[in-house]
């Protein structure tokens, strides 16, 4: 006589998995290619254009951020010259995704600067004639700066601007734009 084992469905896997990543287990637990299979699974690819450095991931699902992908996110972030973390506005990552999904392009984000901490802010000011802020939204990690390849500059300033969440800044000449987390403005 033969015993029947039920195996446990693919869905029931993955939604088990899915519990586990949002309960603060580690990442490695449940694959990347799991998890953006999920319905509401939110992700984000970036490269560094000063370390040089490429990340992808899901960094939530539905309402829930996942502990370990936003610690990588602020890592990858960090301020490049000196080495610090910040802790980065979630909020952040969820504009860079609605701006990626607002664009429909696949292309990774070409980061120029993320969190910056006091003293390479004051720095920059000190060099930049006047390009960077006193009280600069990178300080508090709700800012960064961007361009995403096969986009116009001025059509990712736009399609910024379209989301209403926070300011805009064009900059064509250093070809970037910034987009942070503050009060809706642009310049």
């Amino acid at each position: 006589m033969t015993t029947a084992f039920a195996l446990p469905s693919r869905r029931l896997f993955l939604c088990r998995a899915a519990r586990l990543a949002l309960a603060g287990a580690s990442l490695p637990l449940v694959s990347q290619s799991a998890l953006a299979s999920l319905p509401g699974a939110r992700s984000l690819a970036l490269d560094h254009t000063h370390t040089r450095e490429r990340l992808s991931l899901v960094y939530a699902v539905d309402r829930q951020y996942l502990p370990g992908a936003l610690d990588a996110l602020n890592h990858f972030l960090r301020d490049h010259y000196l080495g610090d973390v910040g802790q980065i506005d979630p909020q952040l990552f969820d504009l860079l995704h609605d701006l990626q999904q607002a664009l429909g392009g696949g292309q990774p984000f070409e980061v120029i600067s993320g969190y910056r901490c006091p003293g390479t802010n004051a720095l920059l000011r000190s060099t930049r004639g006047g390009g960077v802020a006193r009280h600069s939204l990178h300080m508090e990690g709700k800012a960064i700066d961007i361009r995403l390849p096969g986009v116009a500059l001025a059509e990712l300033r736009d399609a910024a601007l379209s989301l209403r969440v926070g300011g805009v800044g064009y900059y064509p000449q250093q070809q970037f734009v910034h987009v942070d987390t503050g009060r809706v403005r642009n310049w």
